[in-house]
């Protein structure tokens, strides 16, 4: 699996209150991404996104996009060393 690979993400903008990590977990099983979504203190969401790295380029460029109702300022991404998630779910 070398072309597996680990992207944590931070989103910024009017992303919380808009379905925006439901609409993250559905387009992330879709694609066949195993990982979390949540939303964080400061308005932001944050999400690890982990599998091949096709699907996972696909999960980074829905997250420039979002829900119908959000509006993404900003999307920063490091990339990991995988670690093994298994399904996806939304935090809390």
């Amino acid at each position: 699996m070398t072309d597996w690979t680990r992207a944590h993400v931070f989103v910024s903008g009017k992303v919380q209150g808009v379905y925006y990590r439901a609409t993250t977990r559905d387009t992330a099983q879709d694609n066949g991404v195993d990982g979390w979504v949540k939303n964080l203190s400061d308005g932001r969401v944050e999400a690890v996104f982990e599998g091949r790295e096709d699907a996972v380029e696909s999960m980074l460029e829905f997250c420039h996009e979002g829900s119908p109702a959000a509006d993404v300022d900003d999307v920063e991404v490091e990339y990991e060393d995988p670690q093994g998630e298994d399904g996806f779910e939304i935090q809390y």
